[in-house]
Parts: C-alpha cells; sequence; structure tokens
C-alpha cells in the first residue's frame, strides 16, 4: 500500500516563509505527476503546482509568485516551499500522486498538514 505523508505545517506570521514535504513510501519515480493541493475552511480543494518525474513544474496562476514545487528523488519527497505567507494561504495542504507501471490508474493522496497564518 503507498502512502504520502506530509509534514512541516505549523503556525507562522503573515510575511513568512514555510517548506511543507510529502514522503511517499516507495520511490516517487511510480508516480508520473504529484502535487499539492489545498483546502481552505468553507472551501473547496484546489490546486496549487504539479511537478513530473524530471521536475518540469507548473502552477496555478495565482500561485506563481510565492509558490515552489521541487522534488528530491533520492529521499522520495517532493516539497511545497511558501513565501510571504498571507492569511489566506491558511488551509490544510495535501500531497497528491497519479501512479505509472504497476501503479497505472491509481491516484493517492496523503492526510494533509494544517498551515494557518496568523499574527
Amino acid at each position: 500500500q503507498v502512502q504520502l505523508v506530509e509534514s512541516g505545517g505549523g503556525l507562522v506570521q503573515p510575511g513568512g516563509s514555510l517548506r511543507v514535504s510529502c514522503a511517499a513510501s516507495e520511490t516517487i519515480r511510480v508516480f508520473h505527476l504529484m502535487g499539492w493541493y489545498r483546502q481552505a475552511p468553507g472551501k473547496e480543494r484546489e490546486l496549487v503546482a504539479t511537478i513530473t518525474p524530471d521536475g518540469f513544474a507548473e502552477y496555478v496562476d495565482s500561485m506563481k509568485e510565492r509558490f515552489t514545487i521541487s522534488r528530491e528523488n533520492a529521499k522520495n519527497t517532493i516539497y511545497l516551499q511558501i513565501d510571504n505567507l498571507k492569511p489566506e494561504d491558511t488551509a490544510v495542504y495535501y500531497c497528491n500522486a497519479h501512479g505509472i507501471g504497476r501503479l497505472r490508474g491509481m491516484e493517492y493522496w496523503g492526510q494533509g498538514t494544517q498551515v494557518t497564518v496568523s499574527a
């Protein structure tokens, strides 16, 4: 059973930075696309960014300036760096992955990590 485990969330002051991580239970080379979503209180889950196995990153237009997605294959981990945090960034951040090969057609989600931006 493939698992994704997020970490790194917490309480941050406006203007601060935070990096959340998503560690997979096996090599992330079994996923053809990984990404980060977020869900704010009372809102639907929304896409933040995705990253391909060769590191090509794409962002939702409104997220391009302050969000950076990256991956570290040796650690089976992807990251989301968030800079200049704003209160509206408060949300649960979820890791998502789509499998290839023996995991073809499978989609995985982590349990989420809470990011709260408040003074």
